[in-house]
């Protein structure tokens, strides 16, 4: 696949929008959270746990770029939150796997249910055209932002 060219006006427009709209809404959204002690970042490391299953310290610092240290801080945060629990590693004694627990579930739950209806307030004045091409385009944003 061939990356866009920036030089074409239309292109860097696009981008340039693109890239504009996603961080203010991203931000718009980072503020429709249930629980105000967590960080994005322990908020991010769940929704990586909830989407990919238990993991080791240095997956999730993979998963989530940052530093194996920070990762160990912010999961001891979380697991003195009640939110995650330690486990044995199946294979590796010398690893742990960070598991969520049934608490942090219902609160991504929660924020989850709390955010699409903020979200789904905000395309409720989208006319049936803007909502059929945000429908459309919804595939590959989410493409994008697992690239």
């Amino acid at each position: 696949m061939n990356m866009p060219d920036l030089s074409h006006g239309d292109n860097a427009a696009a981008v340039n929008s693109l890239r504009s709209a996603v961080m203010r809404l991203s931000r718009r959204l980072k503020h429709q959270r249930v629980d105000e002690s967590l960080s994005p970042t322990e908020m991010s490391v769940l929704g990586t746990l909830a989407r990919c299953g238990s993991a080791t310290p240095g997956e999730l610092a993979r998963k989530e770029h940052v530093q194996p240290p920070s990762m160990t801080r912010i999961v001891a945060l979380l697991e003195a939150k009640g939110l995650v629990r330690l486990e044995p590693h199946a294979e590796d004694r010398r690893q742990k796997v960070v598991t969520q627990t049934e608490r942090a579930e219902a609160m991504l739950e929660e924020s989850r249910r709390k955010r699409n209806a903020w979200l789904a307030n905000l395309a409720a004045d989208l006319d049936e055209d803007e909502w059929e091409r945000l429908r459309a385009a919804a595939p590959v944003l989410e493409k994008l932002a697992h690239l």
